[in-house]
């Protein structure tokens, strides 16, 4: 969307107010279908950065997640950003990962959301 939508900008904002990651949202982006949960940025943030400073090879980009003390959003800036955590690209009846991952999404390249996580099941 050239224009970010309105709608889907105050839900992000109400996730990152609320502190909450239990909306379920599901996003079309450059044709894909990603599906998922919103977190806070920094909640998510907070969550890559323990994931890579795991890693052996990856470690050393965990610096890059964490923001620097006392450098905040500014609250009355519109989110620019969905941040998936549990999140999976639909691929036919695959969700990949099948667990789930940490996604970073530009709200002005969402040309369709809905809310609530899609599941595929294979009968």
């Amino acid at each position: 969307m050239s224009n970010p939508d309105e709608l889907l900008v105050a839900i992000c904002a109400a996730v990152e107010s609320e502190g909450s990651n239990q909306m379920s949202l599901t996003v079309v982006v450059g044709g894909a279908v990603i599906t998922g949960r919103l977190a806070p940025e920094a909640v998510w943030r907070e969550r890559v950065a323990e994931v890579l400073k795991d890693s052996d090879r990856l470690g050393p980009f965990s610096d890059v997640f964490a923001r620097p003390r006392g450098k905040r959003p500014d609250r009355g800036a519109a989110p620019t950003h969905l941040h998936f955590h549990l999140a999976r690209i639909l691929q036919g009846s695959l969700g990949i990962p099948e667990t789930g991952g940490m996604y970073r999404v530009a709200i002005k390249d969402v040309s369709a959301w809905t809310v609530g996580d899609l599941s595929y099941f294979d009968e």
